[in-house]
């Protein structure tokens, strides 16, 4: 299976790069990411995501197209050009991606399509699978517009899979990073009741099910990348601290987060416990399915 990536230097990509056999990568300064990619003996092609269409060229020989690209969400305040960035990183880039694939004479065989579990907007106790119809705030909008511009593909006969991915819990980046140190000094604390899901998966199962996604021809559409047990940001904040051997005493209201992050507090504040139906359905193996032992192997605790 030879694949090219986008989004390869960022936190999911460039795990994703290990678990590949030459890959492709598509960046904006290929030379750079050649560079800073070595160890995976990538070929780089440029590609200016936000202007302009991938070159032809990039894709000869290609089975799968693992496309992760997009700004980030949890950086910087929600102002109205970081929202425009958001959508257009996703979906104009995609759109862009998905018109150079309808006119190639041998595309690939697959585009796994990044997208989220803020599809389906904040559901309370409502467990959602990829069957649930998607939410009305500005993500769930995002993604929608997202998976349906990926989607366009299957003009040319590939097979689409929109990944909707939840809280990615790894070494060295995602959403841990910024929770660590807090919770290391002892200040950590649940975000406002506590009582939201948080809906997350360890990074070796994020790499794990996008591969899944790429050699099962069952899956076709959205699939969950999320572990099978959601838990909430009450039982989170409790475990990270079990874990780290650090109290959790120190809630944060949610009017506090407001004022701290604006209106990307509403995305923290939110409750979306997902179900990977998909990937049940298709027998996929969790290496992490508990947030504990996630958490240990993570953080080296214990082993």
């Amino acid at each position: 299976m030879r694949a090219l990536v986008t989004g390869a230097t960022g936190f999911i990509g460039s795990s994703l790069l290990s678990k590949l056999d030459q890959p492709v990568v598509l960046s904006r300064n290929p030379r750079r990411a050649e560079k800073e990619l070595e160890r995976y003996g990538v070929t780089a092609y440029g590609w200016d995501a936000m202007h302009e269409p991938p070159p032809e060229e990039a894709f000869q020989g290609i089975d799968v197209i693992f496309h992760l690209a997009g700004e980030s969400v949890g950086e910087g305040r929600w102002t109205a050009a970081k929202k425009k960035r958001i959508s257009d990183s996703r979906v104009n880039a995609t759109r862009m991606l998905v018109d150079t694939l309808n006119v190639l004479e041998n595309p690939p065989k697959v585009l796994v399509s990044a997208s989220a579990i803020g599809y389906y907007g904040s559901r309370g106790d409502q467990q959602l699978d990829e069957t649930a119809l998607e939410g009305d705030d500005y993500l769930a909008e995002v993604c929608s517009a997202w998976e349906q511009a990926a989607l366009g593909v299957e003009k040319a006969g590939m097979r689409v899979v929109t990944v909707r991915t939840g809280i990615v819990l790894g070494q060295g980046g995602g959403a841990l990073k910024k929770m660590l140190t807090p919770f290391k000094l002892g200040l950590g604390g649940r975000l406002g009741s506590g009582d939201q899901w948080m809906s997350w998966i360890h990074l070796e199962d994020e790499v794990g099910m996008l591969l899944h996604a790429a050699t099962h021809p069952e899956i076709q559409g959205a699939m969950n990348l999320v572990s099978p047990e959601p838990v909430t940001n009450r039982e989170f904040t409790r475990t990270l601290g079990r874990v780290l051997g650090r109290p959790t005493v120190f809630p944060v209201p949610g009017f506090m987060l407001r004022l701290a992050v604006g209106e990307f507090a509403e995305v923290l504040l939110g409750s979306q416990r997902v179900v990977p139906q998909v990937a049940l359905n298709t027998c996929y193996e969790f290496r992490y399915p508990q947030l504990d032992k996630a958490l240990e192997r993570i953080l080296y605790v214990g082993k």
